[in-house]
């Protein structure tokens, strides 16, 4: 009987125990707060290495980009040319697409020959200023893709120009600060030994060669910029091919309703296209006698769209390499 009695006290004692431990597992903690489970630090283990994984992927990116930027600090620099005046001379080098590339640049004529004169109003313009400006535009945009860059024809004083009308002056040297001589023959000569002994240091190097005019025709003629390169120069060919294609695709997004009739073809007996030794392209950029090809040049906005698609047509070639 006495077992029995135990037995009874035994079983209701470890049911009020359960009783307590399920009241005690349901209280809610700061009255709101569902109960915690079994496993939950589990789960939490598992939220908290997937944070772990996030901040490790945000920190790696940072880390990447930190390291762009150094690289960049690098590569992109700035320098500064005197020759291209006072507003212009810092050249900030944007990338290096043009690395290992080396261009000689010149403009026609200078010196005591200013080439073609047009005529606007009560002044006058001169072919060797306005193909000038150019010419030192191209430079520019050509040494802020870290191309090597010469300017064969060069005017101490001028820098890039912003005028509608530019100034005629005969102070214009060859490279290395040669006087430019009167006879025609000895005027090209001079600027091609200069090319042609650049090229000789630049042994192996990438190099081009392009020249700039402003051609002169009857004054009712208008005309596209044209290009010209030597009948065996398949590169100076393609050269003049991928400039032309830049020039059609300014045409027809800058002006749609205008066919551009500009071309590329041979002319081999160029005094500069046939002796320098890099391939050559001549370019004759308008009619400066033809009122309507005269704007092409007047604005210095215009003369800029001439340099940079100039500059966009070599990069291409150079690309093409």
């Amino acid at each position: 009987m006495n077992t029995q009695f135990f037995v009874v006290l035994l079983t209701l004692f470890f049911c009020l125990s359960r009783w307590g431990d399920e009241q005690i597992l349901a209280r809610p903690t700061n009255g709101h707060v569902a109960p915690t489970k079994p496993g939950k630090k589990r789960i939490a283990g598992k939220v908290h290495r997937r944070s772990t994984t996030k901040i490790s992927a945000v920190n790696r990116k940072a880390t990447k980009r930190k390291a762009l930027a150094e690289e960049n600090k690098k590569v992109v620099s700035s320098t500064t040319v005197a020759l291209f005046g006072p507003r212009y001379a810092h050249v900030a080098v944007k990338d290096h697409l043009l690395r290992g590339a080396v261009y000689y640049l010149a403009s026609g004529h200078g010196g005591p020959d200013p080439g073609a004169l047009g005529r606007y109003g009560k002044y006058v313009l001169p072919e060797d200023e306005y193909a000038y400006d150019v010419t030192i535009r191209l430079a520019r945009a050509l040494m802020e893709h870290g191309a090597t860059v010469y300017m064969i024809l060069q005017d101490p004083n001028d820098g890039i120009r912003d005028d509608k009308i530019l100034k005629l002056d005969r102070d214009e040297v060859t490279y290395l600060r040669q006087t430019i001589p009167l006879n025609q023959t000895l005027r090209l000569r001079q600027c091609t030994d200069a090319v042609n002994r650049l090229n000789r240091k630049h042994k192996g190097a990438y190099q081009r060669m392009v020249t700039i005019h402003v051609d002169s025709r009857s004054a009712g003629e208008t005309i596209d910029v044209f290009f010209y390169h030597h009948q065996n120069s398949g590169v100076g060919k393609r050269l003049a091919k991928n400039i032309h294609r830049s020039f059609n695709a300014g045409y027809k997004r800058y002006q749609p309703n205008r066919s551009y009739l500009g071309n590329v073809s041979d002319r081999s007996s160029l005094y500069v296209v046939k002796n320098s030794h890099p391939p050559t392209v001549f370019i004759e950029l308008g009619n400066i006698r033809n009122e309507k090809d005269q704007r092409r040049f007047l604005l210095a906005g215009n003369r800029q769209a001439l340099a940079n698609w100039i500059c966009d047509g070599m990069r291409a070639d150079y690309k093409l390499r």
